[in-house]
């Protein structure tokens, strides 16, 4: 099975939108995305298929310009991958 990879790229993810941007540009989210993190959750646990490769290219850009949003979405990711084995998560 083929692993779908979405590279986050810290340089454009300053906050929540533009990580929505980012993330529903890559992957199959469906045209009713909320745009908030328990949407995003159920989008990522439900509607897309596995095996799924989330990296964050430039993290730290991305934590400094999101501030307390970005710990809260990591931690999404962090519950994710413990709810998904075929969903991996990476920062660099």
């Amino acid at each position: 099975m083929r692993v779908t990879r979405c590279t986050i790229h810290g340089r454009a993810v300053g906050s929540l939108d533009d990580l929505y941007d980012e993330l529903a540009g890559q992957l199959p989210f469906p045209p009713h995305f909320g745009r908030n993190l328990d949407a995003l959750w159920d989008v990522l646990v439900t509607d897309v298929a596995g095996p799924v490769e989330l990296v964050w290219e430039d993290a730290a850009l991305s934590r400094v310009a999101m501030g307390e949003d970005f710990p809260r979405v990591a931690t999404l990711f962090a519950d994710l991958a413990k709810e998904r084995a075929d969903i991996t998560v990476s920062y660099h």
